[in-house]
């Protein structure tokens, strides 16, 4: 079962239609005894890195999302779930992330290195580059899809960039290592990319589920 955390600041309803679609058993909590019977989790988020971090520092789930990483459980963090992957956002002042990936957010330019104006926020849909292979991902998703994002990722690990797009900088769309994955764009906004990921993310949750 993929527990989806309630946090208030994810799109539960888009999410949760997205993994019914994929015949994914779900549980949606912001409670942590409900969560722990789950066998992977979504980071779902949508707002402010620094609120996002706040709340869940006040409600213990930074804590127990960092316990449940090392004892092995997958993690998907998506858009904003994917930043708070990372050590730090410097959205509203420096706040710090779960500091499961090597990383920094950081605001993109209103203009690329020619001097061309972009828009901020990056909202659409791009062609996602594939730089590595993983579970999650494979040659066969490159294709499009959508974002909506103000922040992206930098000075992260190479080994964990699986895909990234072009907007007047290099933009890790897809990131992940061991058992924690995110994607910076919509995965349930995304077509048959996006359903690719997510039903990538409930075979791997199943087969962690055998192995135990």
């Amino acid at each position: 079962m993929i527990g989806v955390i309630d946090y208030g600041m994810g799109n539960l309803y888009s999410v949760s239609k997205a993994l019914e679609r994929i015949e994914a058993p779900y549980v949606i909590s912001e409670k942590i005894e409900e969560l722990q019977k789950a066998d992977s989790y979504i980071l779902p988020g949508v707002g402010a890195f620094r609120d996002a971090s706040a709340i869940l520092d006040n409600m213990n789930l930074k804590t127990f999302i960092q316990a449940a990483v090392s004892e092995g459980k997958l993690l998907l963090g998506i858009c904003l779930g994917m930043q708070l992957l990372f050590e730090e956002s410097a959205e509203q002042g420096i706040s710090k992330g779960l500091g499961l990936l090597k990383g920094k957010v950081v605001k993109l330019a209103e203009q690329d290195q020619e001097g061309n104006r972009l828009k901020v926020p990056h909202m659409g849909w791009n062609s996602l580059s594939i730089h590595n292979n993983s579970p999650i991902l494979t040659d066969s998703e490159q294709g499009y899809a959508y974002f909506v994002h103000s922040y992206y990722v930098s000075e992260m690990d190479e080994k964990a960039l699986l895909a990234s797009v072009d907007y007047g900088v290099n933009i890790p769309a897809v990131v992940g290592i061991e058992n924690v994955y995110g994607v910076q764009f919509h995965p349930e906004k995304s077509g048959p990319v996006g359903m690719s990921i997510l039903k990538r993310f409930k075979q791997l949750s199943e087969e962690q589920k055998v192995k135990k």
